[in-house]
């Protein structure tokens, strides 16, 4: 899931931007490498594990490892606790964007292709537009969005609503618009409540906490009883989710953020469906037509319509 509204409030020093130098360009570029390829291709290892295990405890198991790992790697960096009031905070914070978010993405995926989940939920931005303009009025109209947003949402329209057989169902394609609406709602949320001044500590329980009440939502469903068994396939994509998608992924983005505009690091948000369309149906064979890239064209040149819009 992309994360471009996440704030640049990041360690004391890092949102300076770095002295201009060639030996910056590499690690700029393999950062930018993680944010467009490594967490597009995140969308193709959730559709491999939620097709081998279990949805609810592939995303519990993902984002309580991931979370808990970088929650404690701050810690022994010297980076304060949260105070009671951050933590509940976090709590609302990591139950909307990961909880809510990441227990609809992993469930829907597994009728949805990789690829049409990507830009599905590409939407974020359209979406957090909606409720930062119409909904929650903390940003001010502009006449561009009348534009832009129709076209996004034609976009997804034009992809969901044909029937051929390569259709995917209507109701999962749903919850994963839901599923943005809810990232959008945390990540507008985020900008009006109290956290701790340490972004990466933030996240990291953000992360743990939503893989609690995933872990907890497997269990009560049925998910554990009996344990399933994970196949080396399963295991793999996990262990790729939780420290390429999750860590290395999201270290690149704290990154960038200290080191160029947000603008620019957003990008990620329009790149990412490319990169999971091409890995769906070069790698996992997932069909592609005519009317799904029309579609997917619709809601990237919306998306960054939008992005660029907001920016000015």
């Amino acid at each position: 899931m992309g994360t471009s509204t996440v704030s640049t409030n990041t360690e004391q020093g890092s949102s300076s931007a770095a002295p201009p130098g060639r030996r910056l360009q590499l690690p700029v570029i393999a950062a930018f490498f993680a944010i467009y390829v490594i967490w597009g291709s995140t969308f193709l290892a959730i559709r491999i594990a939620v097709l081998l295990a279990p949805p609810w405890l592939c995303a519990g198991i993902r984002f309580f490892t991931a979370g808990s790992l970088l929650y404690a790697f701050m810690r022994l960096k010297g980076v304060k606790a949260p105070t009671w009031q951050e933590w509940r905070t976090l709590a609302i914070i990591g139950g909307l964007m990961f909880a809510v978010t990441y227990g609809a993405l992993f469930w829907a995926e597994q009728f949805v292709p990789s690829g049409i989940t990507a830009v599905l939920e590409s939407t974020i931005p359209l979406l957090t537009v909606v409720l930062e303009v119409f909904v929650l009025r903390q940003q001010r109209f502009r006449w561009q969005t009348l534009v832009a947003l129709p076209i996004g949402f034609l976009g997804v329209a034009v992809m969901m609503l044909h029937g051929t057989r390569t259709t995917f169902r209507l109701l999962p394609c749903l919850v994963i618009l839901g599923a943005s609406t809810a990232w959008s709602l945390g990540a507008v949320l985020t900008r009006s409540m109290k956290l701790p001044a340490s972004r990466p500590l933030a996240a990291g329980a953000e992360m743990m906490l939503g893989g609690v009440v995933l872990l907890a939502g497997s269990f009560f469903s049925g998910e554990m009883h009996p344990f399933p068994h994970f196949s080396t396939r399963a295991v793999l994509a996990l262990v790729y989710l939780i420290t390429a998608g999750s860590l290395v992924g999201f270290s690149a983005f704290v990154y960038l953020l200290g080191r160029m505009p947000a603008s620019r690091v957003a990008s990620h948000a329009y790149v990412n469906p490319v990169v999971a369309i091409a890995l769906g149906y070069f790698v996992a064979a997932e069909p592609i037509t005519l009317r799904t890239l029309l579609g997917a064209a619709l809601v990237i040149c919306s998306v960054i319509f939008t992005m660029r819009d907001s920016s000015t």
